[in-house]
């Protein structure tokens, strides 16, 4: 180790000058040495300028030579071949002059130049320093392994200072794919798992097991209830419980069967209704309790009595708006490990992707107000701040690693109104934008959309619905022949009247059973209807609302899908279709998108189209609110009518 200075009466005698590893060092004549600044070095050997006390580089540096131009010391993030518990490393590397010369001494007494490959550089002022607080800041001590913890803040750190770098070779490579060719699920796991689900569970060992959180946000359909109950297995078997799921009520149900069938030795407690306890010493009696988010906020005091070992988020768009009771009391959970599941991270706003994640590694993404200054509600927003989410954020696409699913068939099916429709259409236009004129909110084009649904839902009307709508022709056509083939459909509409006109027309005009799922069947019920309609030998039915039955529900029974009419939201519209195109399915899955040209439906079918282009430019995606306004005003403006107008 190179020594501090002496005082210059010490330095007497014939002092020389020495190479001690990468230090370039003077001995004086009472046999100690020490590591002159970098400065006076440059003076004395380059500049050619006296420096007390330092004698001029002369036969004792024959073959050293002297580089003016200094290097730059910087953090670097680089995998760790053969790791145990974490896949990176910290390093600190000298850069400049195209050099990378690693740096091994970087303490308070450390050298602030180094030799390497017989040149002397020496290294910007204050360079160590910077490192030396950096690596504080991240709880770093030194170069050598890092835990996740430490890996993630250095890249927090690195997205405001570039003198830390992540040579991981991409953002993921330190928590992602990083299942061994040998790993298997833990003993307590029933099942078997596919070669990208082994990996997503060894992601989710990574993150728990240094107390961290995360988002699964893989793409529906590709099986993330049951890597989550594998690492519930595996938890339990290391002695950890009790875990949390907090899940829409509608799939309660489905989390109860599904830790049944996986991981049958979990004891799984359902949280829910009148008959739920009010002692914590009663849910701590079991490995996983299941419950509702507005069970969550009603009973928040319970909750908070117990410490959780996973809190687990199920549909965890639910907390996506910060200001909500349900976001609150999600981010109140005492827990170990906070992991939040969402196929849909990115609803509305990159606000959701700071809601989501503030709960499952809180603070990590700073408060609210510096997020949203710091990041636009746009793909370039969205570009920016994916580097920094997705070493905690597991996104996975259904074309990318599924490739043994079956095919997928879209068609959108542009639909005219005829010349009667299309002047009624006209008349409620003008009388919609006659009342709320610029002003006009998503809700001033429900009568639009009602009436493109079917024209009894804005207009009383009687007899048979198929004679004033096209689009309801359309869907009798389709099903007919779905039904010749002895096959089934998932029909979605957001209109309880529209799902009353399904159910009660198409039984008797085409021979087959149409059941449904809505606000109005209990919760417990709806997995019947589902088991109901899947246990129909031919052509069945089956009309759902979006809202209700466009999560969590396992449809494989059916391979069509038809979208009856649209919804703004993507995210809506593609969760309800992964209801049949999933894991179990074996046919082909045929989507139909029917919607009418020149009408609100047309405009929200090009929104629509937008939104997942935004969303298909980063890990994150986007699709922001920002557009409604305009959007609003332009659908006012569409009109099928021959007559031209404001």
């Amino acid at each position: 180790m190179a020594l501090s200075s002496p005082e210059h009466e010490d330095v007497a005698g014939n002092p020389r000058w020495e190479i001690s590893g990468p230090t370039l060092t003077v001995r004086v004549s009472d046999g100690s040495a020490f590591a002159p600044p970098a400065l006076d070095i440059y003076r004395v050997a380059i500049e050619r300028s006296p420096v007390p006390h330092l004698p001029p580089p002369g036969s004792d540096l024959p073959d050293l030579a002297f580089s003016r131009y200094p290097l730059r010391p910087e953090i670097r993030i680089a995998p760790q071949e053969g790791f145990e518990g974490t896949p990176v490393r910290c390093e600190v590397i000298a850069v400049g002059d195209g050099l990378d010369v690693p740096i091994e001494n970087i303490g308070e007494g450390a050298a602030d130049h180094l030799i390497f490959g017989g040149t002397w550089y020496p290294l910007v002022p204050g360079g160590l320093a910077e490192i030396r607080t950096l690596l504080r800041g991240a709880g770093v001590s030194g170069p050598g392994p890092i835990t996740l913890r430490q890996y993630l803040e250095l890249r927090r750190l690195g997205s405001l200072n570039p003198a830390i770098s992540d040579r991981s070779h991409d953002a993921a490579d330190a928590t992602r794919n990083v299942a061994p060719v040998d790993f298997t699920p833990p003993a307590g796991f029933a099942g078997s798992l596919f070669p990208y689900q082994k990996d997503g569970l060894r992601w989710l060992q990574l993150i728990a097991s240094q107390g961290l959180g995360g988002i699964l946000a893989d793409e529906m359909g590709l099986g993330k209830t049951v890597q989550v109950i594998a690492l519930f297995a595996g938890e339990s078997l290391d002695g950890r419980r009790p875990s949390l799921v907090v899940a829409p009520g509608t799939v309660l149900e489905n989390w109860r069967r599904e830790i049944a069938r996986f991981a049958p030795s979990l004891r799984v407690l359902i949280h829910r209704g009148s008959e739920r306890s009010g002692f914590p010493d009663d849910l701590r009696a079991f490995d996983v309790v299941v419950t509702s988010y507005d069970t969550l906020v009603r009973d928040l005091s319970l909750f908070r009595q117990i410490d959780w070992n996973l809190a687990v988020l199920d549909e965890a768009q639910a907390i996506k708006n910060p200001a909500t009771r349900r976001a609150s009391a999600a981010k109140r959970i005492p827990r170990r490990v906070g992991l939040a599941v969402s196929g849909t991270p990115v609803e509305n706003a990159l606000r959701d992707l700071w809601s989501i994640t503030e709960f499952a590694i809180p603070g990590f993404l700073g408060d609210q107000a510096t997020f949203e200054r710091a990041f636009g509600n746009d793909a370039n927003g969205a570009a920016a701040v994916e580097p920094l989410v997705s070493p905690i954020l597991l996104r996975r696409r259904l074309a990318d690693v599924a490739d043994d699913l079956p095919e997928r068939i879209n068609i959108p099916q542009a639909l005219e109104l005829e010349p009667a429709q299309a002047d009624s259409y006209e008349r409620i236009r003008r009388e919609v934008l006659a009342e709320y004129g610029n002003q006009a909110a998503l809700v001033a084009l429900t009568r639009l959309r009602m009436f493109c649904a079917h024209p009894w839902l804005a207009e009383m009307g009687a007899g048979d619905p198929s004679a004033e709508s096209p689009k309801y022709r359309r869907l009798v056509e389709l099903l007919d022949e779905i039904a010749a083939n002895g096959e089934k459909a998932l029909v979605f509409t957001s209109f309880n009247l529209m799902t009353d006109i399904i159910t009660g027309d198409i039984p008797g005009r085409l021979g087959i059973p149409v059941s449904f799922i809505d606000g109005r069947v209990p919760v417990e019920k709806r997995q019947q209807s589902v088991d109901t309609f899947s246990a129909v030998a031919g052509g069945a039915a089956i009309v759902l609302n979006p809202k209700a039955a466009g999560t969590g529900l396992n449809i494989t029974a059916a391979n069509h899908v038809i979208h009856y009419n649209l919804e703004w939201n993507p995210a809506v519209e593609d969760q309800a279709s992964a209801r049949a195109h999933r894991r179990g399915q074996t046919l082909p899955v045929t989507v139909h998108r029917l919607f009418y040209a020149d009408t609100v439906e047309e405009l929200m079918n090009d929104r629509l189209t937008l939104k997942r282009q935004l969303a298909d430019t980063a890990v994150v995606g986007t699709d922001g609110t920002d557009q409604d306004a305009g959007d609003i005003l332009r659908a006012l403006q569409k009109s099928p009518s021959r007559r031209s107008g404001p």
